[in-house]
């Protein structure tokens, strides 16, 4: 760096009082343009501005001026980089307005931020799309919120804020958006009202607790899937949301599947768990009405229960077992919990599951004998009950499910 601009980080850092350490001005107050650092200033920026852009010339230039309000306001030093893979001027006008122009290595909106935060300076972080569909002036009320210790993350929420006209298709903003949020919400947590909003602040600290890795567009419900399954706190400040500058790279049912599926795989308690425990008490259910023969309401429970019972017993128990073996061997951002993961994982040896399993199948496979020689011994003449045949099926092939899940969930945790 020269001399000529040594000296004027200097002469900066005086005015603001300490201003590596980010304090705030108290007398003299500088300008927007003085406030945003390029990439070989000296002084440490608070407040990072991370902006992924992809064609984004007709936009990018209004939203760093708006950046540079927002310092202005709060008169902190800040940065912004602008993580870019345009073929168009983006990356020119970004430089041309202060901006730090990067080059991510590899694709996707996930893999930009991951790039970018990796290189930012500033103690605080803050992202958002430079399509001006975010007022970056509003930053100062995120921030604070942040500062001040309430939330370890804070967002604009566009749901609970002013969507302008022609901003947001219908779809989105009364299906896809609410309905994304209620999933994030129920499976991991998060609390918030609008969960895909792309402006969002946070600590350094709460960034590295998440361990984000996703390079797509799920990368924005992987942070907050991890800063609730991280118990990180998140915070939420009404935005207006602003019709975009220039074509939109979101492809709405590609994308909003893409949202769906992460936030699926990374729950197994919610995708096979709980569905699998509720087929099994349904299925055991039905068994045991239509082998004892009880009667409810008039109604008599006979052979089509059995069998009915029978498959969603079967179907249930191998959804658990599929529950049990995703949070052992992927890793998921919120591993099922429930009581037949934690017995079957954390409890059971392979011996011992293994053993179960082949008193399970021995047992089944012994009852079934039985009704065999009950019928040969009766000339062939008194059929066994139907059901009896079903509930010694059902425990045979529990069994020998029992037995290879404890061998796989061995070679897994091998």
């Amino acid at each position: 760096m020269g001399t000529s601009s040594a000296h004027n980080d200097t002469q900066h850092a005086k005015q603001l009082g300490d201003g590596k350490s980010g304090t705030s001005v108290s007398d003299v107050r500088l300008s927007g343009d003085e406030l945003l650092l390029s990439a070989d200033s000296e002084i440490t920026p608070t407040l990072s501005v991370v902006m992924p852009t992809l064609n984004e010339e007709g936009g990018i230039a209004q939203c760093i001026e708006w950046v540079k309000a927002a310092l202005e306001d709060m008169q902190i030093y800040g940065e912004v980089v602008v993580a870019d893979s345009s073929d168009d001027r983006t990356p020119e006008i970004a430089a041309e307005n202060g901006a730090v122009v990067i080059e991510p290595d590899g694709k996707g909106y996930g893999y930009a931020y991951l790039y970018a935060f990796e290189r930012v300076r500033g103690q605080y972080i803050a992202m958002g799309d430079a399509d001006c569909t975010y007022d970056f002036k509003e930053l100062p009320k995120l921030l604070n919120m942040v500062r001040s210790g309430d939330a370890d993350m804070a967002m604009g929420s566009r749901l609970e804020g002013e969507i302008l006209p022609g901003s947001m298709p219908p779809l989105h903003e009364h299906v896809g958006n609410p309905l994304l949020t209620k999933f994030l919400n129920v499976f991991y947590g998060a609390g918030v009202s609008d969960a895909h909003s792309g402006m969002r602040v946070f600590t350094r600290d709460a960034w590295e607790t998440m361990e984000c890795s996703s390079t797509g567009m799920e990368f924005a419900s992987e942070m907050i899937m991890e800063a609730g399954a991280k118990d990180l706190e998140i915070e939420e400040k009404p935005i207006t949301y602003h019709p975009r500058e220039g074509e939109a790279n979101l492809e709405s049912f590609p994308d909003g599947w893409r949202h769906v599926r992460f936030m699926l795989v990374n729950a197994p308690g919610y995708l096979f768990s709980a569905p699998g425990f509720g087929l099994s008490v349904v299925g055991v259910l039905a068994l045991v009405l239509a082998w004892s023969g009880l009667e409810i309401g008039g109604a008599q429970f006979g052979i089509h229960t059995g069998i009915g019972g029978g498959l969603l017993t079967l179907a249930g128990f191998q959804l658990m077992l599929f529950g049990a073996f995703s949070t052992v061997s992927s890793d998921p951002v919120r591993g099922a919990s429930d009581p037949f993961t934690t017995w079957f994982t954390k409890r059971i040896s392979l011996e011992r599951g293994a053993t179960i399993g082949s008193l399970v199948f021995l047992g089944g496979l012994a009852y079934g004998g039985y009704l065999a020689v009950t019928w040969v011994t009766s000339g062939f003449s008194a059929l066994p009950i139907a059901v009896a045949d079903v509930v010694a099926t059902v425990a045979v092939v529990v069994g020998l499910q029992m037995v290879f899940g404890s061998f796989l969930l061995g070679s897994v945790n091998a």
